[in-house]
């Protein structure tokens, strides 16, 4: 699904951005997205495939392609090893600390599907799945971790673990049933639900380390009021019907990421 890329491709671009103070180059810019798409395919096809027995008797996922048989296990394992290849491969043409760095980033990746059978923490590994995009864009840009982008890291980790609390509220029934570890299914839906509002809290606090500590300007200060007003919202629409987890998943944390990209383009473009 390409257009699950849309949560951590934004933030990937702002720490090139920051990184390079501005344009970064049209190769950075093509292997930053192959690496993006590459890595969500390989974390996705490895997701459902592990977890088709669970996906079986869950009423939401019951008809994907993975479970009903339109999509082979085995074509699911070639897509997964083609795809890890190119994640492979293509941070080796970025510079030497991304290869390095390409082999536990797909543990990472692959480690959230196994962690939900042995701990309510998954949302948070499934946060740092993302939260490491920006990592490697500073990664691809500068050889090197730069400060500023470990607050960025953590908000995005926040930001993803909050909504993943929202979004995981549709599965507690189907959770406890088989056995499956989630904070929604431990803490119960009232407490999930003030818990994804600490964690969006939290995911402004530590942008706003990210960008005094970058140095940023106005714009990105504007930017992070509006991603605050967005987290809001979405916290808004889950609390008053659960019918809108999925509008407030996909397209407001959609929406949010793009924006928030965009006034770090135009603070860049602004200050020169």
């Amino acid at each position: 699904m390409f257009e699950h890329s849309i949560f951590s491709m934004p933030f990937i671009f702002i720490a090139m951005c920051v990184a390079a103070n501005g344009w970064f180059g049209w190769k950075l810019l093509i292997f930053g997205v192959i690496a993006t798409l590459s890595a969500r395919n390989f974390a996705m096809a490895f997701n459902r495939c592990v977890d088709r027995r669970f996906d079986k008797t869950n009423p939401r996922t019951q008809n994907r392609p993975s479970v009903d048989g339109r999509i082979s296990v085995k074509a699911m394992i070639v897509f997964i090893g083609i795809n890890a290849l190119i994640f492979i491969l293509v941070s080796f043409f970025i510079n030497p600390l991304c290869f390095y760095l390409s082999f536990p980033i797909l543990g990472v990746l692959a480690g959230y599907s196994l962690v939900k059978r042995v701990s309510s923490l998954a949302h948070l590994v499934l946060g740092l799945c993302l939260g490491l995009a920006p990592i490697a864009g500073v990664v691809a840009v500068s050889g090197e971790v730069l400060l500023w982008s470990l607050p960025l890291c953590v908000g995005v980790l926040f930001w993803v673990a909050g909504f993943d609390l929202l979004y995981s509220l549709q599965d507690v029934q189907h959770d406890k049933k088989e056995g499956l570890h989630s904070i929604p299914s431990f803490l119960g839906i009232e407490r999930t639900l003030y818990l994804s509002r600490i964690f969006h809290i939290l995911v402004i606090v530590f942008w706003v380390l990210f960008i005094y500590w970058a140095k940023l300007g106005i714009f990105m200060w504007v930017g992070l009021v509006i991603a605050a007003l967005f987290l809001a919202y979405e916290q808004y629409l889950v609390a008053k019907n659960f019918h809108n987890i999925p509008r407030a998943f996909f397209s407001v944390n959609g929406y949010l990421g793009v924006i928030f990209f965009g006034f770090c383009i135009l603070d860049l473009v602004i200050r020169g």
